[in-house]
């Protein structure tokens, strides 16, 4: 089974104004690299080398720095949103039609591995790796920090919804579960997605959604599994104000 894996990097990162009003989020430089190389560089070392990155803010300069750094000796297909930006979502619904063979999307193919070019973190992405193909099922990375949005997993670590503890929202509101029943864990932003929940995607028919609002339309047909990496330190590279902070962050990684 050869992996293959795809970069969030489209974001117009309004939070990290001024410096996104002369490049794109991924290109914001931290200790030395840029954000899209620390991501693409982990996953090079965790073995994957099958890429695909989706643009839409300065598209070109993403473009041009993966031509000018040979893509960091892995194999960078660019997905082009400049036309709308799509979300997470509708961002790998449009790649994963890049990666077919054929028009078709087969276990051959393989698993996904997605991430926000935005967020840093120790995680040890050969045991992601290893949860997955042990069980071939697909793994949500997830951890007991706290936030105001949950994703909800059951007593079998299985997603069957999520919670906004701030204002009482749950979904999907169907009533086949509660949050009372069920362990809240925070989104890290990584998964992977087996070759059964990819072909679920074309049952979204908008172009632009978010992948959570995809795990909760197919969670109760498909199996989504929380992964809870060893001790988990994360950072979302997402206010100008955190730079400092994200640079001590990133050189202890």
């Amino acid at each position: 089974m050869r992996m293959k894996a795809m970069i969030f990097a489209a974001g117009l990162g309004t939070r990290l104004k001024p410096l996104t009003d002369r490049m794109p989020k991924a290109l914001v430089p931290l200790a030395g690299k840029q954000l899209l190389q620390w991501q693409v560089e982990k996953l090079r070392d965790a073995g994957i080398t099958d890429i695909i990155v989706n643009v839409h803010h300065f598209p070109d300069m993403i473009i041009d720095t993966i031509r000018a750094n040979q893509g960091w000796n892995c194999n960078i297909a660019v997905s082009d949103e400049r036309e709308m930006l799509l979300d997470t979502g509708g961002g790998l619904k449009k790649a994963f039609r890049l990666l077919m063979d054929n028009g078709q999307w087969t276990m051959d193919n393989g698993p996904i591995l997605a991430c926000n070019v935005d967020i840093l973190s120790n995680i040890d992405l050969r045991a992601l790796i290893s949860a997955y193909e042990r069980t071939g099922v697909s793994q949500l990375v997830v951890s007991k920090r706290e936030t105001q949005r949950y994703l909800c997993f059951d007593e079998k670590d299985r997603l069957c919804g999520w919670t906004n503890i701030k204002t009482g929202e749950v979904r999907p509101n169907n009533g086949t579960w509660t949050k009372e029943n069920t362990q809240l864990l925070a989104f890290s932003g990584m998964q992977i997605l087996s070759p059964d929940v990819l072909a679920m995607l074309d049952t979204m028919k908008e172009d632009k959604f978010s992948l959570i609002d995809f795990y909760l339309s197919i969670c109760e047909k498909a199996e989504l599994k929380a992964f809870v990496p060893n001790d988990y330190r994360m950072m979302d590279v997402g206010k100008i104000d955190q730079i400092e902070e994200a640079e001590i962050f990133a050189e202890s990684l």
